[in-house]
């Protein structure tokens, strides 16, 4: 049912088709690099790719960085294209990424009058009143043959009908409707389906009428956190006799739970005032005692928040920062009463945490210990809020946002000056050496990158997220799949499925340095081609920037790594000693890479920086290129 295809009419793009004749995917150009539509990342961690035209075929070649790596990619009857990683440690495949990435964007996914549900286990349903075609099929999970009617629809020729519609509240429609434009109200939009046997949907919004005539597909429900409809509502043709039984099902459980309600009430009701009360007083004295809990040494306590206060505060989440793979940032400002009746306002970063999986008490302990965790390249933790599913964490706002806006946002024009540069890579490896070797109990971030780099008002660096790998227990798999924008800084071991260590901070450390240096992103590709003053990429390049860096370190031309923008306003001493102790960061081996205490050493030029290798993994890249 699904087909994966290179463009017909000679594109450099590629087709995921359905029944060979409707697109739902596409791959993007290629670039000279990659594929517009794919993410950069999906290539730099594991092969370099090529894309071949000849007049005699077009091809896409995949050569894989570590020959001891293996990958596999299929298509399978889900319409998704997957890839998987082997994991020598765990003997298993671990998941990489997919396209689409949303399986309900898969065409049909789910067949004639199938349902699609992107929370739902399995992600296809039918409607009520239907029922699989073929049940088979969708205990393996093949769900292409779609959804039967459980009984028959009436349609006498006159057009005459007992049938009537349910509602579908909140779905996204398929695009294959007709308009009735004679339709002027929904009763006539209704009336007009009724009286065409062949109708079997409609939906009346902003003046239009639609109707959908045989099997409609592609029928997809929606869901939003804050409860407001985000997509349209569909009534569905049902028989009498479907309708009849659908409102008994509905009445008689109706009735069965008023019943058990009843009886509840009756047997519980001797002891509800006693309940309640004691219910009271253990919540009085567990809210005093998580108060005393959260006090600390002096300057140092959190701050407890409900989940009221940081909507309020946030003016119901609208203001978004930013966001990564552990939830999204919002801004907001806390307002605090004091006993003369003034009130002062603190300007405050929320993060909203998503698929935390931690009981209340756990959550708790974790960030009362990181609460204790402060040092002035850290940000700092103010509060937390843990009500039910919804969990939170509260830190001190950073004006000057993060070091990925402050580097590459290019629209202001601003440049940061080759001082600031080497001071904020001081400022992150201090405080990396605080969370390594400073705090009762290692701390290994996980994710560092320029996005959780922040900037507070007199431009020092702060680590954003250091407490996330804690508070998730280390559960990194899906940093594979959801933080797509962080593969470029992980470690090899990541991909082995090796133990993790301090030693891959060194690592996502080293590519952040290059970063820094040059000023642009390592994902792009990049080769020297003079124009005026500044350095662009060679056209057809497909280098990563840090083989190409890496190159130019160990031939002693470190000024060509420094970013254009500077003209030479660098300190060449400091220059090549952040470049080689880059170079040394990102080697192969965690073993060869210095602990993050030797490269505050390094940069402080306490230590002398020997000349490094270029890692085997890069060598490899720059034969390929």
């Amino acid at each position: 049912m699904f087909t994966d295809t290179v463009d017909p009419n000679g594109t450099s793009e590629f087709f995921f088709l359905w029944n060979r004749s409707h697109v739902y995917w596409r791959s993007g150009v290629w670039t000279g690099r990659v594929f517009a539509a794919v993410p950069e990342a999906t290539n730099n961690v594991l092969f370099n790719q090529t894309y071949v035209e000849t007049p005699a075929y077009r091809r896409v070649t995949d050569v894989l960085y570590d020959n001891a790596t293996i990958t596999r990619r299929v298509l399978d009857l889900t319409g998704q294209t997957k890839q998987y990683i082997w994991v020598p440690a765990s003997l298993s495949w671990q998941f990489f990424w997919a396209a689409p990435t949303v399986q309900c964007d898969v065409y049909a996914l789910c067949g004639g009058f199938g349902v699609c549900d992107q929370r739902g286990q399995p992600p296809c349903q039918c409607p009520a009143g239907f029922a699989p075609a073929s049940e088979g099929d969708w205990t393996l999970s093949d769900w292409s043959g779609g959804c039967r009617r459980s009984s028959p629809l009436t349609c006498a020729r006159n057009g005459s009908t007992t049938d009537g519609f349910l509602p579908l509240n909140n779905v996204k429609l398929p695009d294959d409707s007709v308009s009735f434009g004679a339709a002027q109200s929904e009763a006539e939009c209704e009336s007009a389906c009724l009286k065409n046997c062949s109708c079997q949907a409609y939906t009346f919004s902003g003046g239009r009428c639609a109707v959908w005539h045989g099997e409609f597909r592609n029928l997809e429900q929606l869901h939003t956190d804050s409860g407001a409809s985000s997509g349209s509502g569909m009534y569905l043709r049902l028989s009498e006799s479907q309708l009849h039984d659908l409102r008994s099902a509905d009445d008689k459980g109706k009735k069965v739970v008023r019943t058990l309600w009843l009886v509840l009430a009756i047997a519980l009701a001797g002891v509800a005032a006693l309940g309640v009360s004691l219910f009271l007083a253990w919540r009085i004295l567990l809210a005093r005692r998580r108060q005393r809990s959260m006090s600390s040494e002096k300057g140092s306590s959190l701050a407890v928040y409900s989940y009221g206060d940081l909507r309020a505060a946030t003016k119901n989440f609208s203001e978004r920062l930013g966001g990564g793979g552990f939830g999204s940032v919002y801004r907001g400002v806390l307002k605090q009463k004091h006993k003369g009746g003034s009130t002062t306002t603190t300007q405050v970063a929320v993060k909203k945490l998503e698929g935390l999986r931690q009981g209340d008490k756990q959550f708790r302990t974790e960030v009362s210990t990181l609460g204790h965790i402060q040092h002035v390249n850290l940000v700092r933790l103010l509060g937390f809020c843990s009500a039910g599913d919804e969990k939170m964490l509260v830190y001190e706002y950073m004006p000057n946002g993060s070091l990925d806006g402050y580097l590459f946002g290019g629209s202001s024009g601003s440049c940061p000056s080759w001082r600031e540069r080497y001071e904020i890579m001081l400022g992150v490896a201090r405080g990396l050496v605080y969370l390594h070797d400073g705090c009762r109990e290692r701390i290994i971030h996980c994710d560092i990158k320029p996005e959780n780099i922040l900037l507070d008002a007199g431009m020092s660096p702060k680590i954003a997220d250091f407490g996330m790998a804690k508070l998730v227990g280390r559960d990194f798999s899906r940093a594979l799949t959801t933080m797509r924008g962080t593969i470029g800084y992980l470690a090899p071991e990541w991909i082995s499925g090796q133990p993790i260590s301090a030693k891959a901070d060194v690592y996502s450390f080293g590519m952040v340095l290059f970063e820094l240096v040059s000023g642009r992103r390592n994902s792009e590709g990049y080769g020297r081609r003079d124009s005026g003053s500044e350095v662009e990429p060679a056209a057809g390049s497909s280098a990563f920037f840090p083989v190409w860096a890496a190159g130019k370190v160990v031939e002693g031309e470190v000024g060509a790594v420094a970013d254009p923008r500077l003209r030479g306003d660098v300190s060449e001493e400091e220059l090549e000693r952040a470049c080689r102790v880059a170079c040394w960061c990102i080697q192969d081996q965690e073993e060869h890479r210095p602990t993050m205490a030797q490269v505050v050493q390094a940069l402080e030029g306490v230590v002398h920086v020997h000349a490094p290798p270029v890692p085997r993994r890069l060598q490899h890249l720059v034969s390929l290129t």
